[in-house]
C-alpha cells in the first residue's frame, strides 16, 4: 500500500548573512529561520510551493520527527503528502517558522548579539511584510527563482497576499485562505484585550520572564481563549457546542466549568501555554 505521509522529517535552519532591514526602519542581525521541506525539487526548480503558517503555527506542517505512532504529525498533515492536495510526488513543499516566531526562527526568546541576553521586549515589532522579506531570502537560498505557488490561511493568508504585492514576479499563483488584507477594528480590539491579559499577568515582568521560575501562563491562556472565540462564529458555536453541559446533568451554580464551550476554551488555553512563548 502506498504511503500517504511524507514520513520522517527534520527541521533545517537557514541563516541570513546580511542584516535584515525591517518595516520599522530597524535592523536585525544574525537572523535564522527554521524550515522544513517535503518532496523533491525538480531539475527546472519549477515545482516549489511555499506554505505560510498562521499566528501560532510553525514550520512543522507535515510528517513526524520519529517513528513513534503516538507522535502528533505536522499541522497540515491532511493536505501535504503523496496523493494529497499538495502532492509531494509532484511538488516540493516548503514551510518556515515566521520571523519573530518561537519555534526555531529568530524571535524575542533569541539571543540579542548586542547584549548577549535574550531580546524579550527589545525585539523589534515585526510586520507581515518583514516575515515575507525573510521568506524571500530563504527561497533565494534554496536556489528557486519562481515559486509555483504560495499558500496560507489566516495570518498565513496575509503572508501569501503580501507575496503577491512584494514579489509578484517570484510566484506563479497564490492560494489565500480565510484571511484579510488588514485587521479590522474589531480584530485590533480583540488583539489588544489578549495582549493586556498577558501584560497584566503577575509573572509577565515587562517581558523579562525567561530567567524566572514562572512565566505569564495564566495571561497567555486567557489570550488564547479570547483568540479561539474569534476563530468561531456564533452559529458555528451553536452547532459545535450548543448549550450542552460538560460531564454533568445540572448546573453547578458556582464558578466551575459547566458548559462544553467553557471546557473547550479552558482546554485550548491550558495546552497552548505548553508550546508557545507569550512574548
Amino acid at each position: 500500500m502506498k504511503q500517504s505521509t511524507v514520513g520522517r522529517v527534520i527541521t533545517k535552519y537557514f541563516s541570513i548573512e546580511d542584516d535584515l532591514k525591517l518595516s520599522s526602519g530597524k535592523t536585525l542581525s544574525n537572523v535564522e529561520l527554521a524550515y522544513e521541506t517535503y518532496g523533491e525539487l525538480n531539475s527546472a526548480k519549477s515545482n516549489a510551493i511555499l506554505v505560510c503558517h498562521a499566528l501560532t503555527g510553525d514550520a512543522h506542517a507535515a510528517g513526524k520527527y520519529t517513528g513513534n505512532k503516538n507522535e502528533k504529525p505536522g499541522w497540515w498533515e491532511m493536505v501535504i503528502g503523496p496523493g494529497k492536495a499538495l502532492d509531494t510526488d509532484k511538488y516540493f513543499v516548503i514551510c518556515s517558522n515566521v520571523l519573530g516566531g518561537c519555534k526555531g526562527s529568530t524571535g524575542p526568546a533569541s539571543i540579542n548579539p548586542e547584549t548577549g541576553e535574550k531580546y524579550a521586549l527589545d525585539f523589534p515589532i515585526i510586520t507581515i511584510e518583514d516575515m515575507v522579506h525573510a521568506q524571500k531570502k530563504l527561497i533565494e537560498y534554496l536556489g528557486i527563482d519562481k515559486l509555483y505557488a504560495v499558500i496560507g490561511g489566516s495570518m498565513g493568508g496575509m503572508q501569501a497576499l503580501q507575496w503577491t504585492v512584494s514579489y509578484p514576479n517570484m510566484m506563479k499563483k497564490a492560494s489565500i485562505i480565510a484571511t484579510t488584507a488588514r485587521s479590522s477594528p474589531q480584530q485590533i480590539a480583540f488583539n489588544e484585550v489578549g495582549r493586556q491579559s498577558i501584560i497584566l499577568d503577575n509573572n509577565w515582568n515587562r517581558g523579562n520572564y525567561y530567567d524566572q521560575e514562572k512565566a505569564p501562563r495564566s495571561g497567555l491562556a486567557v489570550a488564547r481563549m479570547i483568540g479561539h472565540i474569534t476563530y468561531l462564529s456564533d452559529a458555528s458555536m451553536y452547532q459545535k457546542f450548543g448549550r450542552d453541559l460538560q460531564d454533568k446533568t445540572e448546573l453547578s451554580y458556582d464558578f466551575t466549568v459547566d458548559f462544553e464551550v467553557e471546557s473547550y476554551l479552558h482546554h485550548q488555553g491550558e495546552t497552548f501555554v505548553k508550546r508557545f512563548d507569550a512574548n
